[in-house]
């Protein structure tokens, strides 16, 4: 698998992305490993981890597999933070304290003394400033070679950029944002955060097995729009424009001799500015068969979906 320089800084990561967003939870500790495995043996180095996947356990599946597969062959981005909310609850959190104790925490379950990327996610009523003093805190004391944001503003991120380059907090060298051709919105952010240097991660690259066609006519028992506590993440690309989208990139597929699946990936993976795709099977079956696609879309397809998706 290809490595792609991330934006203008010395970070080098696959142009897949594994996410474990179901591990610990609809994927199992033996399965999570083997897609790990997989995921690395095939070129892979990427693996995105919250401390909210699989109800917090996935971070726990991860380090199990870690051990086995090695910690030095993966560049592991750590997303966001939380905070205890009650006897039972978390919530994400911004605070200084909160981030710290959560990375901390991170660290020593994964046995860690770094992550490679802390993909920090700002929050309205925590003042911007003092989420950035935490994350620099951590990049000079080693704990985070670099520092990117996650789900942040258009003037969140312009602030962050800004004082970065001004040497205020540390850089930022990278971006995760939703991305894929059924919500293509970020397109124009994309490139003007490449323009400055800055990698992208295209988070929901699939918009959560949409873009694969499975739901086109049905919705499979064992899919995420099925799941209780996954459909939410699916929904939103069942109608309107996302399945207009969707439909062409289909026609596409029928056209081109290849899955609808293969072309989205193709589309959002090579498209300029986009560091890495993110992917998140839930099965090392689903894994093999996204590792699979590596072909570009011929350049007219390209276009045409292009297109499409900004309507």
């Amino acid at each position: 698998m290809e490595l792609k320089q991330c934006g203008r800084s010395g970070l080098y990561l696959s142009v897949l992305g594994l996410g474990t967003l179901t591990w610990g939870r609809d994927t199992d500790g033996p399965e999570a490993h083997d897609m790990l495995t997989t995921f690395v043996d095939a070129g892979g180095n990427l693996v995105e981890c919250s401390p909210t996947h699989g109800d917090g356990i996935a971070v726990d599946v991860l380090s199990e597999a870690l051990a086995s597969v090695g910690r030095h062959r993966v560049a592991l981005a750590w997303r966001g933070a939380v905070r205890r909310a009650g006897e039972s609850t978390w919530v994400g959190a911004a605070g200084r304290g909160d981030l710290l104790r959560s990375l901390d925490d991170a660290l020593a379950r994964l046995d860690t003394d770094y992550v490679d990327v802390w993909l920090v996610e700002p929050q309205a009523e925590v003042p911007l400033e003092e989420t950035l003093e935490a994350a620099t805190l951590a990049y000079r004391s080693g704990r985070a070679r670099y520092v990117g944001l996650s789900r942040a503003s258009h003037w969140q991120l312009a602030e962050a950029v800004t004082r970065g380059a001004l040497g205020a907090s540390a850089p930022i060298s990278l971006v995760e944002a939703p991305f894929s051709l059924a919500n293509a919105s970020a397109a124009h952010t994309i490139a003007e955060l490449s323009s400055r240097g800055i990698g992208v991660i295209a988070a929901s690259a699939l918009a959560g097995g949409a873009l694969t066609g499975k739901y086109r006519h049905t919705t499979p028992a064992d899919s995420r729009a099925a799941s209780p506590h996954l459909r939410h993440m699916v929904e939103p690309y069942l109608e309107g424009h996302a399945r207009t989208v969707i439909e062409a990139a289909s026609r596409a597929a029928v056209g081109l001799e290849r899955s609808t699946a293969d072309v989205a990936l193709a589309w959002v993976r090579d498209h300029p500015g986009v560091s890495t795709a993110l992917i998140g099977p839930r099965t090392r079956r689903q894994l093999d068969t996204l590792l699979d696609f590596s072909e570009p879309l011929p350049a007219p397809i390209r276009q045409v979906l292009t297109e499409v998706a900004a309507q």
